[in-house]
């Protein structure tokens, strides 16, 4: 990020544009629904702006700017649309010590104007640092359909009675309160009798809320994904808005925190193999510790909870401190590993069924049924199975596993970095270290990806990709 998104306050700060054409006149636009004092120097200014200083909305200068115009002012636009006087503008207002924009020059300027859907005094601004800007109003556009006309309104009353809600218990009572006004109760007031309906809703809602006991803690255990935001279910996703706590896994990756509470608190319990990592007891014992203060948690783990993530042994710390949980299952990683590489876990006339496998458990490598994965047409996801691929390979093969068995890597499955490689089992562990892969991986015995299965199993050349 480039450009750090701020809201500056305008009121009774002096603004000044250098340049009054059509450009410029867009500009002014939207910064008179600001309370700064603007100043506008062109020596031909359209009619518009003319109007507008006649209206005494602006105060008009019919000569180019000159030093010293720009002394005392917080931000100088110039828009002057020829390059050599926006340039002689813009040193201007810097050495007035002005914040300048010179518009449609990136490098020239100091802060950027965003995109704005204005609903007053709820304002979104959408940036794309200046490479987008099609894009931005493409967005914007999509805002406005989301945001109703009405939720200005509904803003300035909630924000006329913020003193009295205090009286509502802090966290989750007085969130419950605000959610409540404006996605039900204020929106149907205002619609069916005006602002004063409105206003007498939540004066309502504020007395039944006082009345609330402070909430009783919970967990909600939710399943991340592989990593993929878009991989997150609603359910999920409404947890995360919910949360006080989140406490998350070392996989879990910033994309999927963002979605997060800005005032929850975010606390990381990793584990590293080996390397620096929190205990199972220690993570049991600060949700109970979270949970018995009323907090709403959320305990936030790679993938699916049920599948490698000691979920037992949470529940059972849960159950032991009388806290109510709940869990949200997510995308495990095989599952996002398979459409990675495009290919059904199952088929018929290959394999009825398939294992999901650890390739080391709490005391080293796991050991598993070695024959019957070793036998042609068995297929298998194996987490956690990169440091453990020589002992994998050596293992199956002793059993009569042959060399040639596909066997394809998904590392990071559905993130950017997501990365496959297709191999055999003779070649298994060679081939991991010729590509890096150091994890997270998952390992697929005896699959290959669709491409390389269409070419051995000779399908017809219009099936290879097909969905």
């Amino acid at each position: 990020m480039r450009h750090f998104p701020v809201f500056v306050d305008l009121r009774g700060q002096r603004v000044v544009v250098s340049g009054a054409g059509e450009m410029a006149a867009a500009k002014l636009r939207l910064l008179m629904k600001t309370e700064a004092e603007i100043a506008v120097f062109a020596s031909n200014p359209a009619d518009i702006v003319a109007a507008w200083a006649a209206e005494d909305r602006i105060s008009l200068h019919t000569r180019p700017i000159a030093d010293g115009d720009a002394t005392g002012a917080r931000l100088l636009y110039a828009i002057n649309q020829d390059a050599a006087e926006d340039a002689r503008a813009a040193a201007i207002g810097r050495s007035a010590g002005a914040l300048v924009n010179v518009v449609d020059d990136l490098e020239g300027s100091q802060f950027i104007s965003p995109a704005i859907v204005d609903r007053d005094p709820v304002t979104v601004a959408i940036g794309t640092e200046g490479a987008a800007p099609v894009l931005a109003r493409s967005i914007k556009a999509q805002i406005e359909e989301l945001l109703g006309t009405s939720l200005g309104v509904l803003a300035r009353i909630g924000q006329g009675l913020r003193g009295a809600a205090r009286a509502v218990m802090f966290g989750d009572p007085r969130r419950r309160l605000w959610e409540t006004f404006y996605e039900d109760v204020g929106p149907a007031a205002l619609r069916d009798g005006g602002e004063a309906a409105a206003m007498a809703a939540l004066d309502r809602l504020i007395a039944e809320h006082r009345l609330e006991d402070r909430p009783r803690g919970r967990v909600t255990i939710v399943g991340a994904g592989p990593g993929d935001p878009d991989l997150l279910t609603l359910r999920a996703r409404r947890a995360l808005h919910r949360a006080d706590v989140v406490i998350h896994d070392r996989l879990v990756p910033g994309e999927v925190l963002e979605l997060a509470r800005r005032e929850a608190v975010i606390v990381e319990v990793g584990k590293e193999p080996g390397g620096p990592s929190w205990s199972q007891e220690d993570i049991n014992a600060l949700m109970v510790e979270h949970a018995s203060g009323g907090a709403q948690v959320v305990r936030l783990k790679s993938g699916d909870p049920g599948i490698y993530g000691r979920l037992d042994e949470e529940l059972d710390a849960l159950d032991a401190a009388g806290i109510a949980y709940e869990i949200v299952p997510g995308v495990t990683a095989a599952l996002a590993a398979a459409a990675a590489i495009k290919v059904s876990l199952t088929r018929r006339h290959r394999n009825s069924g398939m294992r999901l496998l650890t390739g080391q458990d709490i005391g080293g490598f796991a050991e598993h049924d070695w024959h019957g994965l070793a036998r042609p047409g068995a297929v298998a996801a194996v987490y956690m199975g990169v440091r453990a691929a020589r002992f994998l390979q050596g293992r199956l093969m002793i059993h009569g596993a042959s060399a040639d068995m596909p066997v394809t890597a998904v590392e990071n499955a559905a993130r950017a970095t997501q990365k496959v490689v297709a191999t055999s089992l003779g070649r298994l562990a060679e081939a991991l270290a010729d590509n890096g892969v150091a994890g997270p991986a998952i390992l697929f015995l005896g699959l290959a990806p669709r491409a390389a299965l269409a070419e051995v199993e000779r399908l017809p050349a219009q099936a290879v990709g097909a969905h």
